[in-house]
């Protein structure tokens, strides 16, 4: 087949993704380049998940709550990344773009490789802020994430009230319990301590309150030491 003007070959229409499609990792990667407009959509275990449009009070408040405590502990933990919806290539069958996630820095050690400016393989946290995404981020995407070396994952299950935190433990994954103050610790990065209840109730200056005494511990400043002997 020929242009318009018979000058070559036509340029092959790629077909756009849809909610429910079965497509391997490289068949979506070239959908979803060819959308520019379209904002996020994920591959879980072969199917295109497309989420609908976003609430403000139950995930776009909330996302940006979490962003700004991981913010603050990548401020003062050199050698660790943040990162907001950014894709990961998984194996050929996931290809999901988590709400949020820290990484080390492969020079530091770290699990993942940095291609093209995309993230392969899975970083050592990823974090889903769930309402309407809540099945598929507790079934699916958790098992996806731990084939593929995730070592933790944080789920806040919004409508729910309530936060779910895993780690992983050999090849599984399992939940880490709160001490009687509400504060979870992450296993991963030293320091990053997650009051749970100044969360759930948007007590801000007490979230960071929190985070800080982590940041400020005998774990955090070794971790820190460690990562420092990388970058030097």
């Amino acid at each position: 087949m020929t242009g318009p003007l018979g000058a070559g070959a036509a340029t092959p229409v790629v077909p756009p993704l849809r909610a429910g499609e079965r497509l391997d990792r490289e068949e979506f990667a070239r959908r979803y380049q060819a959308m520019p407009e379209l904002k996020k959509a994920e591959l879980i275990d072969g199917v295109v998940h497309m989420p609908s449009p976003v609430s403000f009070e139950l995930h776009g408040e909330p996302h940006a709550h979490l962003m700004g405590f991981l913010f603050h502990y990548r401020a003062f933990t050199p050698g660790v990344r943040v990162g907001d919806n950014s894709t990961l290539r998984l194996d050929m069958g996931n290809e999901p773009q988590p709400d949020a996630l820290l990484l080390i820095e492969p020079r530091c050690g770290g699990r993942v490789r940095l291609e093209q400016g995309f993230i392969h393989g899975g970083p050592e946290l990823a974090a889903e802020v769930a309402a309407s995404s809540t099945s598929v981020d507790r079934t699916a995407k958790l098992e996806a994430y731990r084939r593929n070396g995730v070592q933790e994952y944080l789920l806040w299950l919004v409508e729910d009230q309530q936060i779910e935190w895993y780690a992983r433990r050999g090849e599984r994954f399992e939940r880490l319990a709160m001490d009687q103050r509400g504060i979870l610790r992450s296993e991963t990065f030293a320091g990053l301590w997650l009051d749970g209840p100044a969360l759930l109730g948007q007590n801000l200056p007490q979230l960071l309150q929190t985070l800080q005494q982590g940041l400020a511990s005998l774990a955090h400043a070794a971790f820190v030491a460690r990562l420092n002997n990388h970058l030097s």
